[in-house]
């Protein structure tokens, strides 16, 4: 079973943060240049949130505000959950359904070394999938 280390290895550990005083704005800038959906919210070394396209759909959009205006820290999830560079794909897979969640932070002694989305995890379990079946069609073959 693949572990989030091997996924970090396998398409890089950056990562994109923002602090909780900046605007909404700087952090969908910031989104767009990366390509991604979430920025880690890191004040000094801490993790203290995470800020996602959703949170702005729904807590800046939909609320009448200006992302200019909006600090992150008024619209960022502040109970974040993280996993371990240990965690099973199979393990994260269950926290991103239980809970509802597109991404990940990797915590490893209490610094963010990686997050991981939704989208690592289906291509690392489709990628597993496939050597699986391809094993066992050569034991059948072969």
């Amino acid at each position: 079973m693949q572990q989030v280390k091997h996924l970090l290895a396998a398409k890089g550990s950056a990562v994109y943060a923002v602090a909780p005083d900046a605007a909404v704005y700087e952090a969908l800038e910031q989104m767009a240049e990366k390509n991604v959906g979430a920025l880690a919210v890191i004040r000094g070394d801490q993790l203290v949130g995470i800020i996602s396209e959703r949170d702005y759909a729904r807590k800046v959009i939909l609320k009448d505000r200006t992302s200019r205006d909006t600090p992150v820290a008024e619209i960022m999830t502040d109970s974040v959950v993280t996993i371990a560079p240990d965690a099973t794909v199979d393990e994260c897979m269950r926290l991103c359904t239980d809970n509802r969640l597109r991404h990940l932070p990797v915590l490893d002694g209490g610094r963010v070394v990686g997050i991981v989305s939704i989208g690592d995890l289906v291509k690392a379990t489709i990628s597993e999938q496939k050597e699986t079946i391809s094993q066992l069609e050569s034991y059948i073959v072969g």
